[in-house]
């Protein structure tokens, strides 16, 4: 089941199931103002399929898919897949070794990467700051976190980053990090029935500028070294999360160095089972 927060055109909000058919619209259930209520019911599927009947079929188009985000605190983890580690390592002259030792330390790396309020949606903006001038996207499998530390869902994260400026000094990853409009989430909150096929579960990215393909990459979740659980884990040592949390798991996919970011470009991930995220690169 695939669950999405919308706004419809007269403005209300609510809750989308995602099918082939298009998306089926409903109000929030009886005592859940937000999709992360819906999220953190102690069923969520259950919940959601009692008010299958009463939601009425309509067309993507019709909607304003809104990124499935309330006020969760956005979190990342770093070098989690072997290609992030050879890519952080070529951008630093200084700190290679630190992300050469993390990728096999017990302690991952883990990053706060921004509130709701920095966070794009599906088809809304990502951007590259002004003082960069080696930006790239990371298309990163993305973790729906409970305030119990549950793993509630599953969607896809744009973690825009600035790879000179981090590459400059390790201490300046939160400038490369964190702005506005440096992170993408959607286009929903996948509820998984089981365990992930992590061999199958492929992740994909393009990026096409002027309507021409300039990169495209792909990776699937078994090249992840680490857990869902061992990352959901060290987040929450010594943290709470009133709110829940969204954690980011890292990328394997990371374009050539002499590749960077421009203005109008539109970059599109896509997870199996999750479905795509685009978004259109701004600067300025």
């Amino acid at each position: 089941m695939r669950l999405g927060k919308i706004v419809l055109p007269s403005g209300e909000s609510g809750l989308g199931v995602l099918v082939a058919e298009g998306i089926r619209v409903m109000p929030f259930p009886a005592g859940c103002r937000s999709l992360a209520d819906v999220l953190y019911s102690s069923d969520p599927r259950a919940l959601v399929e009692k008010h299958l009947s009463a939601s009425r079929l309509i067309s993507l188009a019709e909607v304003d898919l809104q990124a499935p985000i309330d006020h969760q605190e956005v979190w990342a983890a770093g070098v989690t897949y072997k290609r992030s580690q050879v890519a952080r390592m070529e951008e630093s002259e200084t700190g290679a070794s630190h992300y050469d030792r993390v990728y096999t330390a017990p302690r991952p790396e883990i990053f706060f990467k921004g509130t709701a309020r920095r966070v794009s949606g599906p088809g809304g903006p990502v951007r590259i700051r002004k003082d960069t001038k080696w930006s790239v996207p990371e298309p990163e499998f993305a973790l729906v976190i409970s305030p119990q530390g549950k793993l509630v869902g599953l969607t896809i994260g744009n973690d825009m980053s600035a790879r000179d400026i981090e590459g400059e000094n390790p201490l300046y990853l939160p400038q490369a990090k964190v702005y506005n409009e440096c992170c993408a989430l959607g286009p929903c909150v996948l509820l998984p029935e089981g365990p992930l096929d992590r061999a199958k579960t492929r992740i994909q990215m393009s990026i096409r500028r002027r309507g021409v393909e300039v990169f495209q990459g792909e990776s699937n979740l078994d090249q992840m070294k680490r857990s869902f659980e061992e990352l959901i884990d060290w987040l929450f040592r010594d943290q709470s999360f009133p709110d829940g949390a969204i954690l980011l798991t890292g990328t394997g996919i990371v374009p050539p160095n002499e590749f960077t970011l421009a203005a109008g470009d539109l970059v599109t991930m896509d997870v199996t089972g999750i479905g795509s995220l685009s978004n259109t690169v701004v600067q300025g």
